[in-house]
């Protein structure tokens, strides 16, 4: 029996997933095997023993201490492109929003209740909401993946508008998505060039922390729209609305509020919406525990943010999991150990990825705690765990 613990909340699909007769799933596990998680901080959290594997509801994993996991040998995984049609939609959503004042309106509309003749002001007031029509336009999409390929094809067949993505690290999947329409650009400043809006879909790295700046700015045509459904962290606020005060910008609008952007003229904030669908929280915790459940049962590790993917078909004998340091020596050690005690090892899998490693074999008998336990010591070893078929 595997003890699954959730810190939210989490969807009740997960269930049709991870079976009663085979796992035990509560809010109160005090030493669980996986964790399912959404927005909980767990930075401050100590790692039971026991933790195997962490599994996140959604795509960022900013709750979740990365380093310290991998240094105990916990697998931590997210659900991208399972949330992706959810945000994808409440970005077109933007697009309109940034287009034509529809949410000034929504709020000068609200302050005519009781007035006399609400027709006729209306009509009066109208003209100050106005704006441009969305097709025939350019579109910049910056960072084709699961949602940024949805949104460069609705843009492209839906509204009628001129699309130019750019993504230096789009999969096959991805590119093979793309309606033929969307134009690949070769750089970022070739897809924004004369763009009359832009909209990012690129995860946050050290490299990109506040690229909406005045630099970025400089390149842009006056009255560009932005929509930031990505991380606020994308964009230098005050750098966007000096922008938003030249002309420069005509409308920035993202999912992250921040007390810097609240109650700006030219900015609109929306209370992070992007996944907050029904379907999109089915998704990702469906999707969340297929892979708690894959790497329990079997090993395999798909979509982990700090582990290298391991994709394994079913166990042709005793299979063990070796997690360690990616450096010389250790899986000729490994093997060294286990062929010592007369053991052969049938077949062998070794991945890496940056300082980790993880190595996978099975062997023609069951090992026993002496050998584990041997395994566990050997130098650059984080962990060491028998996989039951």
């Amino acid at each position: 029996m595997y003890k699954i613990k959730t810190l939210n909340s989490i969807s009740p699909v997960i269930h049709n997933v991870l079976s009663a007769n085979q796992y035990m799933i509560s809010d109160a596990e005090p030493a669980p095997e996986g964790i399912l998680v959404r927005s909980a901080a767990m930075h401050d959290m100590v790692m039971p023993e026991s933790l195997l594997a962490i599994a996140r509801a959604g795509a960022g994993v900013n709750n979740i201490p990365l380093d310290k996991c991998t240094d105990q040998g916990i697998v931590v995984f997210n659900t991208p492109g399972a949330n992706a049609n959810a945000v994808a939609e409440l970005v077109m959503a933007g697009l309109l929003l940034s287009s034509r004042d529809i949410s000034g309106g929504i709020a000068w509309a609200k302050e005519l209740k009781g007035k006399e003749g609400v027709e006729k002001l209306v009509e009066k007031g109208k003209a100050q909401f106005v704006g441009p029509e969305l097709k025939g336009k350019k579109l910049a999409v910056i960072g084709l993946g699961a949602i940024g390929a949805i949104v460069a094809n609705i843009a492209a067949q839906g509204f009628g508008m001129e699309v130019a993505g750019y993504d230096p690290y789009i999969s096959v999947a991805h590119a093979w998505a793309l309606s033929r329409s969307v134009h690949r650009a070769n750089t970022v400043e070739e897809a924004v060039k004369d763009a009359d809006y832009i909209t990012l879909h690129i995860p946050l790295l050290a490299e990109n922390k506040g690229m909406l700046n005045a630099n970025f700015f400089a390149g842009l045509k006056d009255g560009v729209r932005i929509m930031n459904f990505s991380r606020a962290e994308l964009a230098n606020f005050d750098d966007v609305k000096a922008g938003i005060a030249s002309g420069k910008i005509a409308c920035y609008v993202t999912d992250f509020p921040t007390d810097a952007l609240l109650n700006e003229k030219g900015i609109v904030c929306l209370p992070h919406l992007g996944a907050s669908t029904p379907e999109s929280e089915d998704r990702c915790a469906e999707m969340a525990a297929e892979e708690i459940r894959d790497y329990l049962e079997k090993g395999i590790i798909r979509n982990s943010v700090n582990m290298p993917e391991i994709n394994l078909g079913m166990p042709e004998g005793s299979r063990v999991e070796v997690i360690h340091r990616n450096q010389p020596g250790v899986v000729s050690a490994i093997s060294s150990l286990i062929g010592g005690r007369g053991i052969n090892i049938q077949n062998m899998l070794n991945k890496s990825r940056g300082d980790i490693a993880v190595s996978v074999l099975e062997m023609c008998q069951a090992p026993d705690e002496t050998l584990i336990s041997a395994l566990s010591k050997l130098q650059n070893v984080v962990r060491v765990r028998v996989i039951e078929g």
